[in-house]
């Protein structure tokens, strides 16, 4: 693990893979001005975001408190923080008399997440084109190699993410990138849903087309290609993903 300046920002590179700086804190387990209190609960939110997303976690499964303070040797504060976390990213609900479950989510939510993001990574886009540098450009690229050679979709989804945080991250814009990487969790947990039963990794050629409209100074057919790239809904999508009023269930995300 090692950390790499690249223009304004710093960067961690693990196994060969390049995390912001704001990411790197979770491998620390601890952000800077993080109280003791803040990093036991970021340190659950995110154990139990990672099983949500995984499937590990089942919609509508029963998320308890006392369980979890004995799992990972904390009170009640700080897992009732973290309850409140992954409420806030979408990942549960807390209902009266019935607690705090997983949440579901349906094609319509699919497609809302995929359009949200459309729209704030074109404008951060738009706002980290003047500041990426020749060398953030290649190790997007690395990026998207990496995902095309994926063993699986944990590789390549975190693969993926890699990218797109990459060409991101230098719009210097900080509520926008925490509001984009909730999406992001959101998108993963569609698209481990639809290839649970199997898996193949693509070949991304709109992430080639990006970096090369990038390279090229053409920002807007960038913007462009990620606005149709993060917009698409494959046909494991359309076809797990249950209507509006169904029960929560599986569907595939934008990627």
């Amino acid at each position: 693990m090692r950390f790499i300046l690249l223009g304004p920002r710093i960067f961690l590179m693990k196994n060969g893979v390049f995390f912001h700086e704001d990411q790197a804190s979770a491998f620390s387990g601890q952000a800077m001005t993080d109280t003791p209190r803040d990093t036991i609960a970021t340190r659950i939110s995110k154990a139990l975001a990672d099983r949500i997303i995984s499937g590990e976690l089942a919609p509508g499964a029963r998320l308890r408190q006392d369980h979890v303070a004995d799992e990972f040797g904390a009170s009640h504060v700080p897992v009732r923080e973290a309850f409140r976390r992954l409420e806030a990213q979408g990942l549960a609900v807390s209902e009266p008399r019935r607690g705090v479950r997983v949440a579901g989510f349906t094609v319509d939510e699919v497609r809302e997440v995929a359009e949200m993001r459309a729209a704030l990574e074109v404008l951060a886009l738009r706002h980290a084109a003047p500041n990426l540098t020749p060398t953030i450009l290649d190790a997007a690229e690395e990026a998207s190699r990496a995902g095309d050679r994926a063993p699986d979709m944990h590789a390549w989804e975190e693969a993926n993410r890699n990218f797109h945080t990459l060409i991101l991250t230098p719009c210097r814009m900080p509520r926008l990138l925490a509001a984009i990487d909730d999406l992001h969790l959101a998108s993963a947990r569609f698209l481990f849903s639809g290839w649970r039963s199997e898996w193949e990794a693509p070949t991304d050629r709109d992430h080639r087309a990006i970096l090369a409209a990038l390279r090229a100074g053409h920002v807007e057919l960038a913007a462009a290609i990620l606005a149709r790239h993060v917009q698409w809904v494959g046909p494991r999508g359309a076809r797990a993903a249950l209507p509006r009023k169904a029960k929560p269930g599986g569907a595939a995300p934008g990627r």
